[in-house]
């Protein structure tokens, strides 16, 4: 089995991805004079001159450019990079947290935009479109066929705020075609994914990103858990490839005393800045717990750090991915942008949490192959660290640099008997796909379950998972799940309960299995 799964481990690790955030910084730049003078500088750009007006075929200089500016990049660190102006917008949108839209998460599904659900109290949920309805056209630009790509729909679903956009839409639960109009309005993209009280009285909060919005949604998420008494609080922050540092900093101010220190960094120039907590004293006394995992970076480390350094509170999962460096957005004056690293940051104690990367950037993408192979994911005693790497907390415990955050608490990824690829494989985008399939075939009747009712039209038959299987198979994907049945049982209700009803109902439901949360409960893995 361990042969088809190799292949797969990579590529949804991979596909978890890292956003390559730190302290982004908006800015254009020229230079002192505002022009080139030096030789090498002149001898590229006479080198496009030259390929434009000589070359023998015609030539797309500016594709040239692009890949000349991500190849200089690729040189200097794996985090410095080239954001091209076709790019530019989805990758701001993400960060600022809001898009203008209709607001309907959507597969294409057989050659046509099909609706997994609609953001409740978005403008498409207020115009009357619902789950399962195909979007056949918008303003008369028909939306199906094999030529679609998800940027040419997306062109026509969004737009500038407050227009109007006119859909036609199959509903197949009526068999009719309806004309709605929808009124596109900005459209949030979340950074917490859900916030609630768990039954042993823990709060618990899911953040998947650091965008510019994300302090205000974990503050009001946390005020609303101090409300309810909780008795400590659970950061999960696995699988939250990092963002904006200022993000991280502000929740930080909520966490720890006055005056302790939240992060260092240091400049070319050896200017070293000290950030320190401002003692908001919105949850600075009760026991928190921090959650990651191998793509927990960026922010996210700052957070596991600040936390750890200053004895605040307990760490818990596997040593995250170890991105020390701060990154500035800088305009290039085309549209495009680069993010370059202006920085290094360090932990309270002193520690650079960035691994090494001189073995060149797809090596270091690769890490996560490295640390499987190496155990570590399994035990932390297979956790390189290096003597001469320790530093101390403000209690005196040993810490380490030198790459990642090594938690406190180690919880491994699962067992090497399979139950691991198993779990990456559930979390994998085909699940959603298969889910979204089986709901479509008979949404009347999933519409008016209970989610008890899910849950067990799920767990207490093999109807479903003898479906799925299939639904592998049918994807040339063979695997034998037949012992880890359970575990692919509860991963398919998880599913269906985020897709029939809320994240919220997901994460209760998947919490109640979660290692790490068991844990933290005391509770035997």
């Amino acid at each position: 089995m361990k042969k088809f799964f190799w292949p797969l481990i990579i590529s949804i690790s991979l596909s978890l991805g890292i956003l390559l955030g730190g302290f982004l910084v908006s800015a254009s730049y020229r230079g002192k004079t505002g022009f080139y003078t030096n030789h090498n500088k002149l001898k590229l750009n006479r080198l496009i001159d030259f390929i434009e007006k000589e070359y023998v075929d015609n030539v797309d200089t500016d594709s040239i450019v692009d890949r000349t500016v991500t190849t200089i990049l690729e040189q200097l660190d794996p985090h410095s990079i080239y954001i091209g102006k076709s790019e530019l917008q989805s990758v701001t949108e993400s960060m600022q947290g809001s898009f203008v839209g209709i607001g309907v998460n959507y597969y294409y599904y057989k050659d046509s935009v099909a609706v997994i659900k609609d953001i409740v109290d978005g403008p498409a949920f207020k115009s009357g479109i619902q789950p399962g309805d195909r979007i056949i056209s918008a303003d008369g630009q028909h939306l199906y066929g094999k030529e679609m790509t998800s940027d040419s729909i997306a062109k026509y679903l969004r737009g500038e705020r407050d227009t109007d956009v006119k859909l036609e839409v199959y509903r197949k639960t009526v068999g009719k075609k309806l004309d709605i109009v929808v009124n596109r309005q900005p459209i949030p993209i979340k950074s917490v994914d859900a916030a609630f009280k768990l039954s042993d009285g823990r709060g618990y909060i899911k953040l998947n990103r650091f965008s510019s919005t994300t302090y205000e949604e974990f503050k009001k998420a946390l005020e609303d858990l101090i409300t309810q008494d909780i008795s400590s609080l659970v950061l999960d922050l696995r699988d939250n490839g990092g963002g904006y540092m200022d993000q991280a900093v502000n929740m930080l101010n909520d966490l720890l005393k006055k005056d302790q220190v939240i992060v260092k960094t240091v400049n070319k120039g050896g200017q070293e800045r000290v950030t320190k907590s401002k003692g908001s004293g919105l949850f600075t006394d009760k026991p928190l717990y921090v959650l990651i995992n191998e793509n927990s970076a960026s922010a996210s480390e700052i957070i596991a750090g600040a936390i750890q350094d200053n004895d605040r509170g307990t760490i818990v999962g596997r040593r995250s991915f170890g991105k020390g460096l701060v990154q500035r957005e800088l305009m290039l004056g085309d549209g495009s942008a680069i993010r370059l690293t202006t920085a290094r940051y360090f932990t309270p104690s002193g520690r650079s949490i960035q691994k090494p990367y001189t073995m060149g950037v797809e090596e270091y993408n690769n890490d996560f192959r490295t640390r499987y192979a190496h155990g570590e994911l399994y035990a932390a005693d297979s956790i390189k660290v290096a003597d001469s790497l320790q530093y101390k907390t403000l209690k005196g415990r040993v810490v380490y640099g030198g790459g990642g955050i090594v938690p406190d608490i180690f919880v491994p990824i699962g067992n090497k008997h399979g139950d691991d690829t198993v779990v990456l494989l559930m979390k994998s985008g085909i699940v959603s796909f298969f889910v979204f399939q089986e709901i479509d075939k008979e949404r009347a009747k999933f519409t008016n379950m209970s989610k008890e009712e899910v849950i067990d039209y799920v767990m207490s038959s093999d109807r479903v998972f003898k479906a799925y299987i299939k639904h592998l198979e049918g994807n040339k994907l063979f695997f034998k799940l037949d012992k880890r049945k359970q575990i692919v049982k509860r991963f398919l209700v998880g599913e269906f309960l985020s897709q029939l009803y809320t994240s919220e109902d997901y994460y209760l439901w998947m919490l109640e299995v979660d290692p790490m949360i068991k844990k933290i409960d005391g509770k035997t893995l």
